[in-house]
């Protein structure tokens, strides 16, 4: 979630560069960067006044779905505006950056409701004290860590993600993975260390249990909830219970490779490494945006998904610099590139709606944000090009 510094690799700028360039065109990177920049103005002019922020443009609409604090994607919004406060030092954007997230204050006030505290509030209250350093901002992350890790039970060593969905036991999504940033930020930012040890041992747990063989990603895992015990393994949104939900894999590349940056432990980067491995292998199409499934019935003529496509472009580009061989660390490196240029080259909203990016998807089996425009799809694309910035 949060943007890391990388250590610069000077015998990998000209990988990099390589990849800028496509059909005889230079890739500029700051061009995407204002190309976001206009689209969140257009967006802004359209927000109503009332505490909601966008969350999707439907297909064949230019028109947002407005979100209040509740939802769990209402922290991408004033994510992006503080991606483009860093990126551009306009203090537009910090001033509106500020606004939005303060709209998610009350969840500091109310009872943890399912795992998705995490992309709520660090991504919003954590970027901007990381950018600010305002006190506020980081009395909220810490009390909303503490709130996140109610739902724990050490008896399964995970943390519940959503205690309204009746499952038949203590279910844990592949999603909560992104989750445990807020705890490890937390528990060394004067939180509790219980707290590094919860997202440690949740990030144990889920390595254990959650996948296949084959390293591919189960959506939802199911516990007994007294004795800890693996239950099943289902999906929710990908197409079956034994598919390759292509954003659940996302999820868990960069979730474990986020767990390597905060505990440097190895065998978390030796993960991080498999499930990459496993979604490039699998990866066949030409312009490497997956297929919503990886595993969907009727491909080629099944929605893509441009959000799975930006959330592991941004975390190759974070492996990669944790990554020594050097034949794996240019895959990485030359693979995110391509997968940034063809988001923008070929995913771009442009003048359809205000949104940065089109093609995502959402929730297909319920039939809900198929193939539209989705803040978290814009969130991790605007992530992945300031990450590229930073390695050039």
């Amino acid at each position: 979630m949060i943007i890391r510094f990388f250590t610069s690799f000077v015998a990998l700028l000209l990988v990099v560069n390589q990849g800028y360039s496509q059909k005889g065109n230079s890739f500029d990177i700051q061009k995407q960067i204002d190309y976001c920049a206009k689209q969140a103005s257009k967006t802004l002019e359209v927000i109503p006044n009332d505490g909601t922020s966008p969350r999707t443009v439907p297909n064949g609409s230019s028109q947002w779905k407005f979100v209040n604090y509740k939802d769990w994607t209402s922290g991408f919004w004033p994510g992006e505006l503080w991606y483009l406060y860093e990126a551009t030092k306009d203090k537009k954007w910090e001033k509106e950056a500020d606004k939005f997230t303060r709209f998610l204050t009350p969840l500091s006030v109310i009872k943890a409701a399912d795992h998705d505290l995490g992309f709520q509030v660090f991504n919003s209250f954590g970027n901007g004290y990381r950018l600010t350093k305002n006190k506020e901002y980081k009395e909220i992350v810490l009390k909303i860590a503490d709130t996140l890790a109610t739902l724990f039970n050490p008896k399964v060593g995970t943390i519940q993600s959503w205690p309204h969905n009746k499952f038949g036991g203590h279910n844990t999504i592949i999603d909560n993975m992104m989750n445990l940033e807020l705890l490890f930020w937390a528990s060394k930012n004067g939180g509790s260390k219980t707290l590094y040890d919860i997202a440690v041992k949740h990030a144990e747990t889920t390595m254990k249990n959650h996948f296949r063989p084959d390293y591919t990603s189960y959506h939802v895992l199911i516990y007994d909830f007294e004795t800890g015990k693996k239950i099943k393994g289902q999906t929710a949104q990908g197409f079956s219970d034994e598919s390759m939900w292509a954003r659940g894999q996302a999820w868990a590349i960069y979730g474990f490779t986020m767990v390597y940056r905060e505990t440097k432990d190895p065998k978390f980067l030796d993960f991080a490494h498999k499930l990459a491995r496993v979604y490039l292998d699998k990866l066949t199409t030409e312009d490497l945006i997956p297929y919503w499934d990886f595993n969907a019935p009727n491909i080629p003529n099944e929605p893509r998904d441009a959000s799975a496509a930006a959330i592991v472009s941004s975390a190759l580009l974070e492996l990669s610099s944790y990554t020594k061989d050097k034949k794996l660390k240019n895959e990485y490196l030359e693979k995110s590139k391509k997968m940034v240029v063809s988001l923008s080259e070929n995913y771009q909203s442009r003048d359809i709606n205000s949104a940065f990016l089109l093609h995502a998807t959402g929730h297909k089996p319920a039939g809900s944000e198929i193939d539209c425009s989705i803040n978290y799809a814009d969130y991790y694309y605007l992530e992945a090009l300031l990450r590229l910035q930073k390695i050039k």
